[in-house]
Order: C-alpha cells, then structure tokens, then sequence
C-alpha cells in the first residue's frame, strides 16, 4: 500500500516537472532554440566542417551562438559569461598545446633528419677527395708526358725551315740547300760592299782631309782667276796701248788702267759685284764669266750631297740626315718625297721621331719669309700637331715660313677644339692665316671662339666683304648673344650690320637657334616697351610681315608676351612715318592692319 502511494506519488512529481518545464519554454524561446539549432547546422554545411575532432570553424559557429544565447539570458546572464570566458580559456589551452605539440615535432622532424644530412655530406665530402686523388693522378701523368716530350724535342735536331717530312725527303733538302747557298751568296756580296766602323772612321777622317785641301786648293784657285784676269785684262790694255802708238806714258797708262778697274768694281749703279785679292785690288765680276762652274760640275755636286744623305740616313743618323736635307743646293731635298722617307722610319724608343726632326729643320733653316710649299706646309703642321711643338708653329707662322691657305686654318682651328688646354694658341695661329687669306668670316669665328666678342664684332663692322649671310653663318657656329647684340645695334649713324627682324625670324625658323633669338627679343623688352618699339622703328630692312611672322612664331613658341608686345607696337603705329635717320637714307615703313 505503501508503495504504491509513493509510486504514484513520484509519478505526480514526475508529471508536474514535466508540466512545469513545458509550461517555462515559451513558444518564442522554443523558436529561438530552434533557430539556433538550425544556424549551427546550416553553417557546419557551408563551412564544411569535419564531423569529429576538434576543429576552429565549428568552435567559432559554437561561440557565436553562445553570444546569442547569453544576449538573451537575463537571469543567467553572469554564469553563462564565466562559462563562456572558461570555454574560451579552454580552447586556448587546447590550441596553444596543439601549437607547441606542431613545434616539437617539427624539432624533432629536424633533428631526425640533421644525422641524414651529415651522412649526405660526409659521403660528398668523400666523392670530392676521391674526384681530388684522380685530378693529382692525371696532372702527375701530363707533367710527366710534358717532361719527356721536352726530353724528346731537346733529342732532335730538327732543320730550321723545313717540316718533318722535308727533313727526310732528298730533293726538298736538295733545294734548301741551294737556298741557304744564295743566301750566303747574298750576305757575302753584302758584306762586300760593306766596311768595318773603324775603316768608316778612318775613311771619314780622309774625307773631312780632302774637303779641308779642296776648300784650301779652291780658295787659292779664286785668287790665281783674280790675278790671272787682272793680267789678261791689264795685257790687252799694253796691246791697245801699243797698237795706238804709245801715245801715253806707260806708267800713266797702267795707273789709269788700275784705277779703272778699281771704280767699275766699285760703281753700285751698275749693280757689279768686287771681287778682291789679298791686297785688296778688286776686278769686276763680269771678267768671269768664261770660268762658270758648269752644268756637269753642279751635277756632280749634287750628287755627292745626296749619297752623303742617304749615308747618315741608312746609318739612323736622322737629325744630321734632316739638318743636311734641308740645307741642301737650291731646295732640292725640300720636298714630299724627302718627307715620306722620313715619315716611314721609326726612332729608338723614347727619342724624337724622324719627322719631327726634318719638320724642325725646315722650319728653323728657312729663312723669315721664305715659304714652304703648300703641300709640304700642311706635312709639316700635322706633324707638329701630333707631337704638341706648339713653339715650332708659332715661330713659323710669325715668320711667314708656311704657305697660307684655307686648309690650313681648318687644320689648326680643328687641333684647337679637340685640345682646349692650348686652344687659344692654336685659334691665334688660324686667325692670322684666315686673315692672310682674306678669309674674313672665318677670321670673325675664330675670334669669337677665342672669346674675343667685341674685337670680332668691330672686325665684322670694317669688313666690306662680309654679308648678312656670312654673319648668320657665324652665329649659328659661335652661339653668342653678345655678339648678337653688338651686330644688331646701329653704329655711329650708320645702320647695323643685321637687321633685328630679319635675323629674329631666321633664327626662330632654326630649332637649335631659337633660344638665341628669344634671349635677343627679352634684352630688347627688358628694357622697357619703349626700347623695343625703338628697334623696330629703327630696322630698316624688315618688313611689316617680317616682324608679323616673328610674332607668330614666338606665339608657336608659348612665348605669348613677347608676341603680344611685338604686335601691339605694329597696331600702335598708323600711317607712314621717317623711321631712321641713317645714312643710306631714310625708310617709309607702312603698317596696314585690318
């Protein structure tokens, strides 16, 4: 009986907590559950996430929900918060665990594999030892075969000349011993004509001997021509004397005779040169004109004075070689072809070229004013370019020792520009040939190049021949305004040299001369609209369309001011009007604008 109370009682309780539990869950909480239910479900599928095992999408959908769930509670808001933060506690536990577990066994990955590594190398390190022993062998091997080899070579006695199958062949000895035999021929015809250099001395010796007796027997020669021809003169006078009957006293006759040779020698209107003795008695030169050296006597000494410099030369004497050339009779060794023998030898190292040696020695040996030739003067100034003797070309140019010519100056000014250090020397030299030549716009460049501005504008306002086009020709190769400006300035009531619109336009056409023109129209605006307007009433020679098209090209040129000023000082002018007082006569410039 008991026990069925107490069993039915346990049911009631059992009946009212369940009763009580469904009557707490509300319908919207139950929707909520289940909504969450679902969004965990949903986002597992979509995240894909692994049924078992832990996994961080799973436990970042878990704690979202979780966050809801407490959002919600009201009640159990703080007890569901310390779960919460212990649940987070745990998985980072768990994930810094599940970290360090990664990273022993990455360690201990590591150190398993470091004793393989040390194997790997250990039996690399052995293979290179081994590949080492082998590379010893062979190269003990390749000295030994080199050693015997030498040892073979050294065996032999090979025939300089001939190749291993000549050496054994009969008739290919055959014919190089008959070479070797003309060669010997040769070598002893040679020697031959050839002397020791001692009996060169010693026949040297005879030589200077010989010429010291010639110069002694000729000197004394001249004097006996001189007594002779006083005789022979004095004798015809005794025949005419004789012939005419004595009509003078001999001795009045000989005195008279003596003194007339003396006054005929002496007469410098006849232009005679004295011949005088060692008493100093003179006879007049024309008495000689029967005892002439001849032709065969000049051959024959010209002939002696070129074996006597081919000597020196074949003997690489070259400075005495050049000194002898270019004192040689009549210029004859003072040409190309003595220059091109020079221009093929080669000095000892270290020692002043050939060529230089003759250029200096025609030059030092000519006399001032005495002008080699043109060919040989463009020679001799290349060569002295090469070697930098730029006192040898000054002394030469000052004294007139070169032949001028256009070429040359190109020559110089081209050395000038490639070596500024000696420029200024060199553009000197070219600007005294230039001038020579009355090359006067190449005179002009050269002083501009010099930076001799002013000089160069004065030189260009003097020279007649010099026109616009020439100057032009020399701005556009020495870029200057200053001499732009100097040119373009009337000088002294006379117009300028270049006509401000003409040269602005010509320049502004030019790409790489724009500049300079731009840089001239702002020194004229600089100065005030006024100064401006001035120049162009002063320009005689530019038209209203000249300066209209310098407008429009500065225009082009975004240079919209310059444009501006230059076409409001035409609109500004009306009518007609005297524009310059110079002295080629007044200018009528009309402006017509619509």
């Amino acid at each position: 009986m008991s026990k069925s109370k107490c069993s039915n009682s346990s049911c009631s309780r059992t009946e009212e907590r369940q009763t009580t539990a469904d009557t707490l869950i509300s319908e919207g909480e139950e929707r909520f559950f289940q909504s969450l239910h679902d969004f965990i479900e949903h986002e597992k599928r979509y995240l894909k996430c692994p049924e078992e095992g832990p996994d961080e999408l799973r436990y970042i959908t878990y704690r979202s929900v979780f966050n809801q769930v407490i959002t919600r509670s009201t009640a159990y808001k703080r007890l569901l918060l310390t779960i919460k933060s212990e649940y987070d506690d745990t998985i980072r536990e768990l994930k810094t665990r599940e970290e360090e577990a990664r990273t022993t066994k990455r360690s201990l990955t590591s150190l398993t594999l470091h004793p393989k590594s040390m194997i790997t190398c250990q039996k690399r390190a052995a293979q290179l030892r081994d590949r080492i022993s082998g590379f010893h062998r062979q190269t003990a091997e390749l000295q030994e075969e080199i050693k015997r080899q030498r040892s073979l070579k050294e065996q032999r006695t090979w025939i300089p000349g001939l190749t291993v199958a000549e050496s054994e062949h009969a008739e290919a000895l055959d014919r190089h011993l008959k070479h070797l035999q003309a060669q010997r021929a040769a070598l002893l015809d040679r020697k031959s004509h050839s002397v020791f250099l001692e009996v060169k001395a010693e026949l040297d010796t005879k030589l200077q001997a010989a010429e010291q007796l010639r110069g002694l027997l000729r000197a004394e020669n001249d004097h006996l021509k001189v007594l002779y021809k006083r005789l022979r003169f004095v004798c015809g006078c005794l025949s005419i004397w004789e012939e005419q009957g004595r009509q003078v006293p001999l001795e009045g006759l000989l005195g008279s005779t003596l003194e007339n040779i003396k006054q005929a020698s002496e007469e410098e209107g006849e232009g005679f040169p004295a011949v005088k003795d060692d008493n100093g008695s003179s006879i007049n030169a024309e008495l000689f004109e029967d005892e002439e050296p001849s032709g065969v006597d000049e051959s024959k000494f010209l002939t002696e004075y070129l074996h006597r410099f081919i000597e020196l030369f074949d003997l690489a004497q070259y400075e005495e070689a050049a000194l002898l050339a270019a004192r040689s009779p009549r210029g004859v060794m003072r040409s190309i072809n003595t220059m091109d023998m020079f221009k093929g030898v080669m000095g000892p190292p270290g020692s002043v070229p050939p060529l230089l040696f003759f250029s200096q020695a025609l030059l030092i040996t000519a006399p001032a004013g005495d002008e080699l030739s043109a060919p040989l003067s463009l020679q001799v100034v290349r060569c002295a370019l090469q070697h930098g003797a730029s006192q040898l070309l000054t002394h030469a140019v000052t004294q007139n020792k070169l032949t001028f010519s256009e070429e040359l100056g190109d020559i110089l000014t081209e050395h000038a520009q490639k070596n500024p250090s000696v420029a200024d020397v060199y553009l000197a030299l070219a600007t005294t040939i230039y001038e020579t030549c009355g090359l006067s716009k190449k005179t002009a460049l050269s002083m501009c190049r010099r930076g001799l501005i002013h000089s160069a504008a004065e030189f260009m306002n003097h020279c007649k021949d010099l026109t616009a086009e020439d100057c032009l020709w020399i701005l556009r190769h020495s870029w200057s305004l200053t001499l732009l400006q100097l040119l373009t300035k009337p000088q002294q009531g006379r117009a300028a040299m270049l006509s401000p619109g003409v040269v602005c336009s010509h320049l502004l056409a030019d790409p790489q001369q724009q500049e300079l023109a731009l840089q001239l129209l702002n020194s004229f605006i600089s100065k005030g609209r006024e100064n401006l307007e001035e120049v162009m009433l002063e320009d005689c020679r530019s038209s209203v369309d000249t300066w209209t098209n310098v407008a429009s090209l500065c225009s082009e040129l975004n240079q919209s001011d310059l444009s501006r000023a230059i076409l409001s000082i035409l609109l500004d002018q009306s009518g007609t009007r005297v524009l310059s007082p110079d002295l080629e006569g007044a200018r009528l410039m009309e402006h017509v604008f619509l």
